[in-house]
């Protein structure tokens, strides 16, 4: 069986478990750069990015998680995807693996939150079904640009980038893990299948 790895410092990495154990795929909580073998991917998950970023620091997983994403697939959501950028416009420990720029909180404050129906071509051909996907975006990032061979997956209705792709590596605004549409979830298994 398949195991992926959630970055079980800080927020919710239990709904990522639910869905990938839905999945068939055994999720490993990780803690420690140890927890980092054996697996085919890995998802660090929505919470505070500030947070993560110094407790992976305190763990010393900052370069165990480089060096896994220079052959394995990383998925950031929402505060993961501020983690995985290279500029996040604050001064916090990052991962510094994506040509992203970011803005935390670009949409406000909790109150803020929002959902919105995205059209996301990758997603819906991996799934093949053709449906909106639902996303669920609270307190999220906004990415402000993309370069280098990182490129935009989906917008929401004003232009604003709220996922992108840069290899096997992949950054969501929102939270996938929020919702009972599974398909984002498939698609990032489909991708550490192939590594």
């Amino acid at each position: 069986m398949m195991k992926i790895g959630v970055l079980a410092l800080q927020g919710d990495f239990a709904e990522h478990k639910v869905i990938l154990k839905n999945l068939n795929v055994e999720p490993v909580e990780v803690r420690l750069p140890r927890d980092l073998e054996g697996l085919s991917g890995l998802i660090i998950p929505g919470g505070e990015s500030t947070t993560i970023g110094k407790l992976a620091v305190a763990y010393d997983l900052m370069d165990p998680i480089r060096d896994f994403a220079r052959s394995k697939p990383i998925w950031g959501t929402c505060a993961g995807a501020i983690f995985l950028s290279k500029n996040a416009k604050k001064e916090q420990p990052l991962l510094e693996l994506m040509n992203i720029v970011v803005e935390r909180n670009a949409f406000g404050a909790q109150v803020d939150s929002f959902e919105a129906d995205l059209d996301i071509e990758e997603v819906k051909k991996a799934s093949g079904d053709p449906a909106p996907f639902h996303a669920v975006f609270i307190r999220a990032p906004i990415i402000e640009s993309v370069s280098g061979s990182a490129r935009v997956l989906a917008k929401i209705s004003d232009g604003r980038i709220v996922a992108a792709i840069e290899g096997h590596l992949l950054a969501t605004s929102f939270h996938p893990e929020l919702t009972n549409d599974v398909r984002f979830h498939q698609y990032f298994v489909s991708l550490c299948s192939k590594n």
